[in-house]
C-alpha cells in the first residue's frame, strides 16, 4: 500500500494546529459558550460553571489577548469599575465551530431526555445546525466526500 500523500507535507504551519493552541483546553469553549449564551460577567461565569477563579481569569486574559473577546467596563451603582467580556468579530467567527460541537454532544453524549441546549433561529424559531458546503454550494454531508489537498501555504519536508 502507498503511503499517504499527506506524508509529502509539513504540518509545521498547520491552521488546526493554531486554533487548538487558542481553542484545545476544556475550559475556553465554555467560556465561549457562556459570552455566547449572553453571560458575561466574571462572577456571573463562575457561578454558573464553577470554573475555578484563577483557571477563568487565565482564560479570559487569553482569550483577550488572542482578540476573541474585549473587555466592557461596567459599574454596579456604589461598587467600582469592573468589565464584562464580548465577542469580537474574530470570536463571533466561532460561532458555527460551538454549533458543530453541540450538534456531536448531543449525538454522542446527551442524556437520555436529551440536550440541555437547543439554538435557534430568531426569526423563525426553527432549531439551527452546521452544514458545510464547497464554494459551488453543493451541501457535503460525509467526511468521504472531502479530499484534502496541499493549500497556498502548504509547504514540502525539507
Amino acid at each position: 500500500m502507498a503511503a499517504p500523500e499527506a506524508l509529502d507535507w509539513s504540518v509545521e504551519n498547520c491552521t488546526i494546529a493554531r486554533a487548538m493552541a487558542i481553542l484545545g483546553e476544556r475550559w475556553t469553549v465554555v467560556v465561549l459558550r457562556e459570552v455566547f449564551s449572553g453571560v458575561r460577567r466574571f462572577d456571573d461565569m463562575r457561578r454558573r460553571t464553577r470554573i475555578p477563579r484563577q483557571v477563568l481569569t487565565d482564560r479570559l486574559t487569553m482569550l483577550v489577548e488572542q482578540g476573541l473577546l474585549r473587555r466592557e467596563p461596567y459599574r454596579e451603582p456604589g461598587a467600582r469599575v469592573r468589565h464584562e467580556y464580548r465577542l469580537t468579530t474574530r470570536g463571533l467567527d466561532l460561532w458555527p465551530v460551538l454549533v458543530a460541537v453541540l450538534e456531536w454532544g448531543d449525538r454522542y453524549l446527551a442524556d437520555p431526555e436529551g440536550s440541555p441546549l437547543t439554538t435557534v433561529h430568531r426569526g423563525c424559531e426553527a432549531e439551527v445546525r452546521a452544514v458545510l458546503r464547497c464554494a459551488a454550494g453543493h451541501e457535503v454531508t460525509s467526511p468521504r466526500d472531502v479530499a484534502p489537498r496541499p493549500g497556498p501555504g502548504a509547504r514540502t519536508h525539507a
